[in-house]
């Protein structure tokens, strides 16, 4: 299921986010950096140790804010690294730091020249966000982000299980068209 926002395309897949070949996929990484269960352990391991050293380096992320590094043996060329919130602790702060999750992601893409970026379902696994509430966030924050940023061409949420996808696509039937 695809949508253009401007000259843009937003589209939902199921699938493995470390098998695109977008210029950057999106880890949705702890506040250390240095890998963990789910989406963040296999970009790990896919990436190899390679990821891990570079990731030493980068002190860390705040939770809302992104950083990039190279993607290694993935088939992106890059990672952007992000941090989304834990729901039942950051309570009220939860969606806008969700959405500061994937606009800071789109940002460091758009500061590094990339065009296309493929994102996961940020939070919505260990950190217990929930999918009906988070698809919306996720989906409206990268259509705003379209209509400012005309250089990001395409984004592709990588979803990873058929639950994941059918909210996703219900959240996207749901978007205002401005």
């Amino acid at each position: 299921m695809q949508i253009k926002v401007n000259n843009a395309t937003l589209e939902l897949v199921q699938g493995d986010i470390t098998q695109q070949g977008t210029d950057a996929i999106v880890n949705a990484a702890n506040p250390t950096l240095l890998g963990g269960g789910g989406v963040d352990g296999a970009i790990h391991r896919g990436a190899g140790p390679d990821l891990l050293a570079e990731c030493r380096t980068l002190g860390g992320c705040e939770t809302g804010d992104a950083k990039i590094s190279n993607g290694y043996n993935l088939k992106a060329k890059h990672v952007i690294h992000t941090v989304g919130p834990v729901y039942r602790r950051d309570g009220k702060q939860a969606p806008e730091l969700l959405a500061s999750a994937y606009r800071r992601s789109l940002e460091v893409a758009s500061e590094n020249g990339l065009k296309s970026v493929a994102f996961p379902s940020i939070s919505t696994g260990a950190y217990g966000y929930p999918l009906t509430e988070a698809a919306p966030i996720a989906l409206k924050t990268v259509a705003d982000f379209f209509k400012a940023h005309p250089d990001i061409e395409l984004v592709r949420f990588v979803l990873f299980d058929g639950k994941t996808l059918a909210a996703y696509e219900e959240a996207l039937k749901r978007l205002p068209s401005d």
